[in-house]
């Protein structure tokens, strides 16, 4: 009897600690486990940018007031636009009085001024200047109305379907102007497009120059984003703060080639809002590890029956990324190739052929399609004709 009583007891404080180490480790499904880290804010997130790999969220579909982090939408279109030549860099962008009129944070643009796209750029990424997001949605649009069609366009194409936004700043402090922590989902998009945002959201400080009719003045453009001094690791990306909003940010950071994005809606305070980011991004860091297979090996060809050519080369359709956050050897990842012994003709370029499979301990974790990579036409008798002359006169 007395031994059966504390076998019951270990057990019972077996199982108790069970639950409790499983209550600080990430779930199988790699999100974080609720109590595996702490932070002030109502409402966050934080993902892995290339997979889109989520590693913890809270409350993340909680309806929030974006504030300036309206300006990432902004940016995003603002490069499709330099990515579709549509606009350059170098490009004259003259200053409305619609523009000038923005109050909150600006960079004291005058109507009639003229800076370059690239000036611009810098002013909405480093300074949050409300006027200089106005200035390139009308020079995009021709207004700002319809620069603001196009970002909740956007918003709607990237399945951001609780997000609708009434101006390009984020000025509008209602309910008309809300998002969620999906502000992540267009963090991830511009980030992995075009990163060359993170010559601009990586600035600390740097002058620019007012020329209006009074002649021509200096003026310093300083980052609102204090996690550039406060994170080692940090790369940008955008503040934001009404009443309304409180305080938010997207936060980037890159260490040991792994780039991570947090979010933190609603935090009361500045300061909570980059401690929240901070602790996320240390967090992620921790758990994070990034098993990547550039397929740059060379794969055998496919038999082709009946076609003109007797082979067709394939190739793989992408790298391989994968996010672990459950700490396993990701050395010990196996690849195994699929493809068919012999395809029929006629093969089409670009269709799949098969797929490189990826496992590790005995669990699939991902593939890679294997495309074809060239056509072969069906082969008809003239072609045989000509194969079997051919060969004769070898």
């Amino acid at each position: 009897m007395r031994q059966s009583f504390w076998k019951k007891v270990l057990a019972a404080w077996l199982s108790f600690l069970l639950i409790f180490m499983a209550s600080l480790v990430p779930g199988l499904d790699g999100t974080a486990a609720e109590g595996a880290v702490t932070v002030s804010a109502p409402s966050a997130i934080l993902l892995e940018a290339q997979t889109g790999t989520v590693i913890f969220e809270k409350d993340a579909d909680r309806i929030c007031s974006p504030a300036s982090i309206t300006k990432i939408m902004t940016l995003l279109l603002i490069f499709e636009a330099l990515g579709q030549g549509q606009i350059h860099l170098t490009d004259e962008v003259v200053t409305s009085e619609h523009a000038q009129s923005m109050g909150g944070s600006q960079v004291f643009l005058e109507a009639g001024e003229v800076q370059t796209v690239e000036t611009l750029i810098k002013c909405i990424a480093v300074a949050s200047g409300n006027d200089a997001a106005v200035a390139m949605a009308e020079y995009i649009c021709g207004s700002e109305e319809a620069f603001v069609t196009k970002m909740n366009e956007k918003a709607q194409s990237l399945g951001m379907t609780n997000t609708h936004f009434t101006d390009c700043c984020g000025l509008t402090d209602d309910d008309s102007h809300h998002t969620t922590a999906d502000v992540a989902i267009m963090s991830r998009e511009l980030v992995q497009k075009y990163p060359d945002i993170y010559q601009y959201t990586g600035i600390w400080m740097e002058d620019i120059t007012h020329t209006t009719a009074r002649g021509s003045t200096p003026f310093t453009l300083s980052s609102t984003n204090k996690l550039l001094k406060q994170y080692q690791w940090a790369t940008g990306l955008k503040t934001g703060s009404t009443a309304k909003a409180k305080y938010c940010l997207s936060a980037t950071a890159r260490k040991d080639g792994i780039d991570l994005i947090t979010v933190v809606m609603t935090a009361p305070d500045s300061r909570a809002r980059f401690l929240d980011a901070a602790t996320l991004l240390s967090y992620g860091y921790s758990v994070s590890a990034l098993y990547r297979d550039d397929n740059k090996d060379q794969l055998l060809p496919v038999s082709v029956k009946g076609g003109q050519e007797e082979t067709v080369p394939v190739v793989y359709a992408s790298e391989f990324v994968w996010l672990d956050t459950n700490g396993n050897d990701i050395s010990m990842v196996q690849k195994k190739i699929s493809v068919p012994k012999e395809a029929e003709a006629p093969v089409v370029v670009g269709t799949k052929a098969g797929e490189a499979i990826y496992r590790l301990n005995g669990e699939q974790i991902g593939t890679v399609p294997i495309l074809y990579a060239s056509n072969v036409e069906k082969a008809f008798y003239r072609d045989y004709v000509k194969k079997a002359v051919t060969a004769f006169l070898l």
